[in-house]
This record gives structure tokens, sequence and C-alpha cells, in this order.
């Protein structure tokens, strides 16, 4: 970090504040598989805490921890945007969607036995962010811009 202040001309301190508060800087090596869980209020609501708790039993971790052989680092994350598909984690630049303790564990083991995992929802309810109802809306092509204002 004192080295990067120096780069930029920037007191460590600076350096310091950008990367403790982005999450996608990390100071520390971290695992081949970063596993981010969301813990804000839609994944809350809908069992971030347990997608949590699997991860921690899967991977005999708690957050901020690697596992010994390296393949797995756990973090605890603010919001990642996909809250239509609570509960939700990214690991590298994967996102697992719509999880329960069970579909968290499998996506754990596929990776851990040198697999790929399917990315998106794991329900298999939705497609992308579709509601479990499916498509709903837009059906067609939307108009332009300016469709249906008054020519005056």
């Amino acid at each position: 970090m004192k080295k990067v202040a120096k780069m930029l001309n920037m007191t460590d301190m600076q350096v310091y504040e950008v990367a403790t508060f982005y999450t996608m800087f990390n100071r520390t090596p971290i695992g081949k598989h970063h596993v981010q869980v969301c813990t804000t209020t839609p994944c809350m609501l809908r069992g971030g805490y347990d997608v949590l708790a699997a991860c921690k039993k899967n991977l005999g971790i708690e957050v901020g921890e690697t596992t010994k052989d390296g393949l797995f680092t756990l973090s605890e994350v603010e919001c990642l945007g996909a809250c239509v598909n609570a509960p939700m984690m990214q690991i590298n630049d994967d996102y697992y969607e719509d999880l329960t303790g069970e579909t968290t564990e499998k996506v754990l083991d596929t990776l851990r036995s040198g697999g790929k995992p399917k990315v998106g929802p794991q329900s298999g309810l939705r497609k992308a962010s579709d509601g479990p109802m499916g498509k709903t809306t837009l059906f067609e092509e939307p108009p332009g811009p300016g469709f249906g204002n008054q020519q005056f």
C-alpha cells in the first residue's frame, strides 16, 4: 500500500481508505474461489444467512478465512445487485442465485471437485431474472423515444 501511495503521490491513509472501503480490493491473498455471500436486506429476508451458514459448514471456515488447501475464501458482502433472485452469492465473476443451503453446498462441492457449476438461478424455476411465473412484461419490442407524444 505504501508503494502505491508513493506512486500516486498520495498519503498512505488515502490509499488505505479506498482499499478498505471497496470489497473488490483484497489486502491479503485469497483462495482460488472467492465466495462472497450477500446478506443485505433482500438476501437476508430470503435466506442469505442460511446460505452463509451452509458455506461455513461446507468449507469448514469462518468469514474472512481461507481453506487450508487454498481453494476457497469466504466473505460476507453488501448488495451485489441481484436482489430479484435473492438469496445469492458471487464466486469470482459468477453469480449463483435463488439459493438454499442444499444448492449452495452443491455449487461448492462442484467447484471443489474441479467442475463448473451452472451459473445463475439454482431453483430451476426461472431463467435470468424472470419471476417464478415466467415473463410477464415486454412481450414485444417497445416503441422508441417520444412514442405517443402529441404533435402541436
